[in-house]
């Protein structure tokens, strides 16, 4: 029996597609904002598609996880620095998002392949309270990292446009604000990856010194 083709699953396909319209995102980003955001919010989107994708064709693969986050990663931080450029006097702000965004998700993504999960996104019960209601509830988890890009996009949009009046207020502007809490709840959520990561890489060391006092 010939060796699945992990590469050729639908879900990394889709992830393929999704780094192809972040690429095109960041190519435009400095000039035609509509195409940017256009593809970028279209590559998030496609975020959603191929999680679906692979609880639906069980082709859920740790490449697959990697690839996920790292095309988040990237294309969340690719425009945070594009937001540095369009507004410098908020460059420290951005400069730490991109800090938390990226070693909170990468320490939690490694601790679950430690632990032999298959995604990031499968964790235990008992692990968090609060890691559990964002991860087992999909609804909440779609509008945690919806409204999150929705925030930051929204507001590189505001660079370039103010956007259709909404009830006397700029729709890019609007969303801005509605979007700002979840933002920073999301941000939050981000710290405790990273709390609830460092625990599980302790416990890990501490069960791989034990076993070596043994032998």
């Amino acid at each position: 029996m010939a060796a699945e083709n992990i590469f050729l699953f639908i879900p990394n396909i889709i992830g393929y597609a999704r780094i192809v319209l972040a690429i095109i995102s960041f190519y435009y980003m400095a000039t035609e904002w509509s195409v940017a955001v256009v593809c970028y919010v279209i590559s998030g989107l496609l975020d959603a598609l191929d999680g679906h994708a692979a609880r639906y064709f069980n082709q859920s693969t740790k490449f697959g996880a990697i690839l996920d986050q790292l095309t988040d990663r990237c294309g969340t931080t690719c425009l945070l620095v594009t937001l540095s450029y369009f507004y410098p006097k908020y460059m420290f702000f951005f400069q730490l998002s991109i800090a938390i965004d990226i070693s909170c998700h990468w320490i939690y993504l490694h601790s679950s392949l430690l632990q032999g999960k298959t995604s990031h996104k499968f964790i235990d019960l008992g692990e968090n309270p609060i890691m559990s209601v964002y991860y087992t509830s999909r609804p909440v988890l779609f509008f945690m990292c919806f409204g999150n890009e929705a925030f930051f996009a929204a507001l590189y949009a505001m660079h370039f446009a103010e956007g259709p009046i909404i009830a006397g207020m700029g729709l890019f502007r609007l969303i801005c604000y509605l979007a700002a809490p979840v933002m920073a709840v999301k941000t939050a959520i981000s710290l405790v990856h990273g709390y609830v990561a460092c625990c599980n890489i302790a416990t890990i060391d501490v069960k791989e010194r034990e076993a070596l006092k043994q032998k």
